[in-house]
């Protein structure tokens, strides 16, 4: 292991790598300004056993830093957004960035920070790079371990802190009125477990909603997200044991008990086929009445289709949904049937039904829906009635439209020792995996496949079982896909029961 760090060192300058070739080693101050070189550039990163309790170790460490580790000054300049470098210099503008906030009782947030180049001094006026928020730096500290001592500067390469600033945050780059520089942003890795949170009663939402977020201000990589669509809190971690020190977190500083079951999956509806509804709305009941009648065909919609066969056209568009896909609207009336001003409201009608899927009460993607007839009364006739007749229609034609549940779909990579690829492929297998292929990365072997969202509810925790800790994945949202059949009905059938029951 030793002659493993000495050429580890020695291939980080030419004089050095000589030296070895020469002597087959390297003296102590000679791997030391290898080592300096090495750590400067991220070439290795050095791991130390200690324990604080115990005082073990911690001696090492510090010797380790005060002899080896290189200054501020010594690494590279830093990176910028947007191309360029700055360069550790206290002879510049003052250039803060903030990598880590706290929430502390008593005191409010705590928002560590890094003089990237000038000096600091208590009082100065920095403004936020991402919001221009204009910040005052009332008291600047250096931390010790648990305590913090008030300083009048901090210069270039120095780390600090300051408490009760108004609207920076972690990852944000502040700088003198006139500066817009930023600071390359720490890039956090993706969440690997998703689980939807409980309120312990209606009347500790807010309190818990409170706790969430001041829980995420110290740890960007805890993802917490109202999803109107779910109607459930989402919160996405690192693995179960993140989320269960989040759950304690929320416990012992705000009084808050959180309880995780399994989210709601967030499922799309299409069809597969075109399908034509007409629908009469007529309402009279004292005074002026309600009258409206629509003609529709819905189809599904692909980019570069043609024209709806048999219509004529008299204006077409598509757009993008927000929440994913696309719906295009063909007005294709003649004659004057229904007055052109009636446009918005059909389409508002129609909108707010592919908003509630007929199937499971999810959002509709990818259809046409095509306006090619219908009625109107010269007195009766207004935008809710035909909002509304274009509301029933749509919904009466997307049962006959071989109507499709879609789920999301997600490219994941395994990564793992060669002893454990049979196990893991065979679960994924369990899970409607795709393997898409399989590669080599050092000395593990990595795995990608396709997966559905609803398959890797508390996959970390059967990774981690089945390959004794030794692995890990990522996962990203790739795409929709249609469920199988007896998925498709049994999602059906159980929000038909749950809708009956929230009717009852």
């Amino acid at each position: 292991m030793h002659n493993a760090l000495v050429e580890a060192a020695a291939e980080n300058e030419e004089g050095l790598m000589e030296k070895y070739f020469e002597n087959g080693t390297l003296d102590e101050e000679d791997l030391a300004k290898g080592l300096a070189i090495g750590l400067a550039h991220h070439q290795f990163f050095p791991v130390f056993c200690v324990s604080a309790a115990k005082d073990m170790g911690s001696g090492r460490i510090m010797g380790f830093i005060h002899d080896i580790c290189p200054s501020p000054a010594d690494r590279p300049p830093a990176e910028l957004e947007g191309g360029g470098t700055k360069p550790c210099d206290a002879a510049a503008r003052p250039c803060v960035f903030i990598f880590k906030t706290v929430s502390e009782p008593k005191v409010g947030l705590v928002s560590y920070f890094k003089v990237y180049s000038g000096v600091l001094k208590s009082g100065d006026e920095l403004t936020n790079a991402d919001n221009s928020m204009v910040e005052r730096f009332a008291q600047l500290y250096e931390s010790e371990g648990k305590n913090r001592d008030a300083v009048d500067q901090l210069r270039a390469g120095d780390i600090g802190c300051t408490v009760k600033l108004k609207g920076s945050h972690t990852n944000q780059t502040l700088n003198p009125k006139g500066a817009s520089v930023k600071i390359e942003r720490i890039h956090f890795p993706t969440p690997r477990v998703r689980m939807a949170v409980v309120p312990p009663s209606k009347s500790e939402v807010e309190k818990m909603a409170n706790a969430l977020h001041s829980i995420h201000e110290e740890d960007p990589t805890l993802i917490v997200e109202q999803s109107l669509e779910l109607k459930q809190t989402i919160i996405q971690g690192q693995g179960e044991m993140h989320l269960d020190m989040v759950r304690h977190k929320s416990e012992q500083l705000f009084g808050v008990h959180l309880e995780f079951i399994e989210p709601r999956i967030p499922y799309r509806e299409t069809i597969t086929k075109e399908a034509n509804q007409d629908y009469r709305h007529k309402k009279q009941s004292g005074g002026a009445g309600q009258f409206a009648e629509v003609h529709m065909r819905i189809e599904p919609y692909y980019d570069g289709m043609p024209a709806p066969h048999g219509l004529t056209v008299k204006n077409l568009e598509a757009e993008d949904l927000k929440w994913g896909g696309k719906f295009s609207f063909c007005w294709a009336i003649v004659g004057g049937s229904i007055d052109a001003r009636f446009t918005n409201a059909i389409k508002k009608g129609i909108m707010a039904k592919m908003e509630e899927g007929p199937l499971t009460g999810s959002y509709c993607r990818d259809i046409r829906v095509s306006i090619y007839d219908g009625k109107m009364h010269p007195v009766d006739s207004n935008d809710m009635a035909f909002q509304i007749a274009a509301t029933m229609a749509y919904k009466e034609a997307f049962p006959a439209a071989g109507p499709q549940i879609l789920e999301p779909i997600y490219d994941l990579e395994v990564m793992c020792d060669a002893e454990f690829m049979g196990s893991v492929m065979g679960d994924l297998q369990t899970r409607r995996a795709i393997i898409m292929g399989m590669d080599a990365q050092g000395h593990y072997q990595v795995i990608k496949a396709r997966v559905p969202l609803k398959e890797l509810h508390k996959y970390s925790s059967t990774l981690r079982a089945l390959t004794q800790g030794k692995a890990k994945f990522t996962m990203k949202f790739a795409d929709y896909s249609a469920v199988p059949g007896d998925i498709q009905a049994k999602l059906t059938s159980d929000y038909a029961a749950q809708s009956s029951n929230d009717e009852g």
